[in-house]
């Protein structure tokens, strides 16, 4: 490859916008399969939003479903609007310091016709992919306050999270002047800004709320079974199924290295199911478990995501099984640490991100990066460049002691103003945050919240109105029988 850069076309200054588009075209600088592949690489991580909702709300109890399937379709709008607002240039903005981007793409200004930081697809484009990556962050993060957690604080948090724990480490990681980047730590699709951030986040959440209350756990943590594994599974198919986008995608572009990453991808999670499941078999009363099975292929999705466009394709199975066996064992550590982590965030994403890491400074190779044409690497301990190793351990530890102490620390804040109060009362909790928090629910047939704008202060009896019974909403279009008030008032 020539070390001087190609002449742009005329009237494509490179800069800014990239040039007037009224006057040039725009698109003649860019690879137009580059650009299919990675748009639609971005449609596929989406769907990995809502298949994380799925999972959650599977493995939670039945009076808190609907709330992590709302949860996800809340991250997705929430944390896209925070893409737009700066997230974006905080993380990929062409000029920064070692620790964050600029403002220079404020509200996505100038984000139209530029080169991205992948030459060959333009900013707008990135724009899109990399958003995903960050609505999959939040999702995966808020599930450590699970059934217990408030939802309208929990969006103050999500949007402050994103901006001062989630932008920073991706910076550090993607951005052209980020210091783990300078360093040489190599991070293909997210083991550290996504897995290790989301993991580490969640524990702190999980620690600061508390556990969950439940008298049969007699001080231990408490532990349910899941409510629907037929949802685990769906969450799982989603999952796997958007994280070839995920992953193939991370190139930038369409090449051989694309493909690579997604047959690398696969296999792990292969891999990763297959030794959860034979683990827990042993482990759990010799039964072939289906919640086992998913967890596992997690776990191994997880383990190749920083390495996949890094390593030979066999070694994609040691790291499949190796992510899985540490993680199963890892989901023991909340015991040991008494954090109610429920849906195990930390020992999924924190732990495997963290073993995906180490395990890509092992086995990296110089031939396998520079499938794309574009990327040169001295590889790992495999090509003998030992000191990748210390790269990637140093990495790894600044993420995960950053994503805890900045998150522990916001939370602390947040629960110290009224208004901002983190977690649910405990008649609440009992009563489940579907009816406490949303008013709807996900298998009830009794009558739900419908929302109806408040038309005056003083309800005439005649008129509308809404009686809370049993921690269920019931709505009533004359005035309230004798029965009805009288449970009200008990």
């Amino acid at each position: 490859m020539s070390d001087t850069a190609a002449p742009l076309p005329s009237g494509i200054t490179g800069t800014g916008t990239g040039g007037d588009s009224l006057t040039v075209d725009l698109n003649v600088q860019f690879d137009r399969a580059d650009m299919v592949w990675v748009g639609t690489s971005a449609v596929l991580v989406w769907i990995m939003i809502p298949g994380i909702g799925l999972l959650y709300s599977g493995l939670s109890r039945k009076k808190h479903a609907l709330s992590l399937l709302w949860t996800s379709m809340m991250a997705v709008s929430l944390v896209s609007f925070q893409w737009f607002f700066w997230g974006y240039s905080l993380v990929f903005s062409h000029s920064g310091s070692v620790m964050l981007g600029s403002l220079d793409n404020f509200c996505l200004m100038k984000v139209l016709g530029r080169p991205s930081i992948s030459d060959t697809v333009p900013d707008i484009l990135y724009c899109l992919f990399q958003g995903m990556f960050a609505c999959v962050t939040g999702m995966l993060m808020v599930g450590g306050a699970c059934e217990r957690a408030r939802l309208g604080p929990m969006m103050i948090f999500l949007f402050i999270w994103m901006t001062v724990v989630y932008s920073p480490i991706a910076y550090w990681t993607w951005g052209g002047n980020g210091w783990l980047f300078d360093l040489g730590a190599l991070d293909f699709a997210g083991g550290g800004p996504v897995h290790m951030t989301s993991g580490a986040g969640a524990l702190a959440y999980a620690l600061i709320l508390g556990k969950r209350n439940d008298p049969v756990a007699d001080g231990k943590l408490p532990k349910y079974k899941p409510h629907s594994v037929t949802s685990v599974v769906l969450g799982t198919v989603f999952l796997w199924f958007g994280w070839f986008g995920f992953n193939g995608g991370s190139t930038g572009n369409s090449s051989i290295r694309s493909w690579y990453a997604c047959v690398n991808t696969n296999l792990a999670a292969s891999c990763g199911a297959l030794t959860w499941m034979f683990v827990d078999y042993f482990r759990c009363g010799r039964k072939w478990t289906t919640v086992g099975l998913c967890t596992g292929a997690i776990a191994g999705l997880v383990g190749i995501t920083p390495a996949a466009g890094f390593v030979p394709v066999y070694t994609a199975v040691p790291i499949g099984c190796v992510t899985a066996f540490v993680c199963n064992y890892a989901v023991d550590l909340k015991n040991v640490l008494n954090i109610d982590d429920g849906m195990d965030v930390f020992s999924l994403h924190g732990v495997g991100g963290f073993v995906g890491s180490v395990m890509t400074g092992l086995f990296a190779a110089d031939y396998v990066a520079v499938t794309d044409g574009i990327t040169v690497i001295k590889g790992g301990w495999m090509t003998h460049h030992y000191v990748q190793l210390g790269y990637q351990l140093a990495a790894a530890t600044s993420t995960c002691l950053w994503a805890f102490c900045v998150t522990a620390i916001i939370l602390l804040i947040m629960d110290r103003i009224p208004m901002l109060r983190l977690r649910l009362r405990p008649e609440e909790e009992e009563m489940g945050t579907d009816a406490a928090q949303i008013g709807e629910f996900t298998y009830e047939e009794a009558e739900m919240y419908i929302p109806e704008p408040v038309r005056s202060r003083t309800v005439p009896q005649e008129q509308k109105i809404d009686v809370v019974l049993d921690g269920s909403y019931a709505t009533e279009n004359a005035r309230p029988s004798a029965e009805d008030t009288e449970k009200a008032s008990h």
